[in-house]
């Protein structure tokens, strides 16, 4: 018996005196993060051509919540699932940043820039964007474009239901009323141009507030030129001349097909129509509407 117990202790010594057989995955997964890491704390807004752009002092509660994420990426600490096992820690080599998949457009419906700055700049107000395009055609970026902002709240598109987690909010300096300025488009289809190449985001993903969200959202407004941004390749629009739908087609299945939710099916007509009629705005389902739900239907 005391031969069995030092037979033991002496296998029980070399195996904790052994060298870590993860130490090398451990040490890429710490170089990965560190570098990561920098790339989420990047406060320098990328250049944009031709299209002046100015910055805001980015105020000490911003730094606090970013290192707070940078604190929880950072953690290696095992954990405790729910039947108080523990849970081991071995860093994986493969991995990187979450990619954004959609571009979500919106009008601050505000009076100014500065003032939809300070709403961003208030904890209260819980909302927030990636990017400002003021009227005068100036971006303002508010957030990393890795980081989540909270610009899209309850809304869905097709099968994604997080939108947040998905996507990099715009936010066009307009109360909802007026023509967006020639400026302003101008350098958001430049700011379209370098995300969409940076991730590689398809262009009928990039869609508006009221698309995501028909029963609850408006923006951005019937004045937004989508047809101008289609022919520029952001976004998707149907030919000059429209087809008749043929007689078994199902309208609220191509709305779905299309990424609307039509639990409310009369919000998705008019958000629908919102986004590519831009004329009678409402909920009525006549053969025209049909029709250009078909349209569009056939360009997914």
């Amino acid at each position: 018996m005391k031969k069995q117990l030092y037979f033991l202790a002496i296998v029980t010594t070399i195996v904790s005196c052994s060298p870590n057989p993860y130490k090398g995955s451990e040490e890429e997964y710490n170089s990965k993060l560190k570098t990561y890491t920098e790339t989420i704390s990047n406060k320098v807004p990328t250049e944009l051509p031709a299209v002046s752009k100015s910055t805001i002092s980015i105020d000490s509660s911003y730094s606090k919540q970013l290192y707070t994420f940078k604190d929880s990426l950072n953690n290696v600490a095992a954990s405790s699932a729910e039947n108080n096992r523990n849970v081991k820690w071995i860093g994986t080599v493969n991995f990187n940043l979450r990619k954004p998949n959609f571009i979500i457009l919106h009008h601050t419906a505000q009076d100014s820039t500065a003032q939809t700055i300070r709403t961003f700049t208030l904890s209260r107000t819980q909302v927030s964007a990636h990017y400002i395009i003021d009227d005068n055609g100036e971006v303002i970026q508010m957030l990393n474009d890795y980081l989540r902002a909270w610009h899209a709240g309850s809304g869905s598109w097709g099968k994604d239901t997080d939108i947040n987690s998905s996507s990099i909010g715009i936010e066009l300096d307009n109360n909802g009323k007026e023509p967006f300025s020639e400026s302003q488009i101008s350098s958001l289809m430049a700011l379209l141009n370098r995300l969409t190449k940076e991730y590689r985001i398809p262009k009928q993903n990039i869609i508006g507030h009221s698309d995501i969200a028909p029963s609850r959202k408006q923006d951005p407004s019937a004045f937004f030129p989508w047809k101008t941004l289609a022919d520029n390749g952001f976004g998707i629009w149907y030919d000059d001349t429209l087809e008749e739908a043929p007689l078994n087609f199902n309208p609220e299945l191509g709305l779905r097909i299309i990424g609307y939710n039509t639990k409310n099916l009369g919000s998705a007509v008019s958000a629908f129509k919102l986004h590519y009629m831009q004329r009678d705005v409402n909920s009525v389902l006549d053969q025209n509407t049909i029709n250009t739900i078909y349209a569009v239907y056939k360009k997914q």
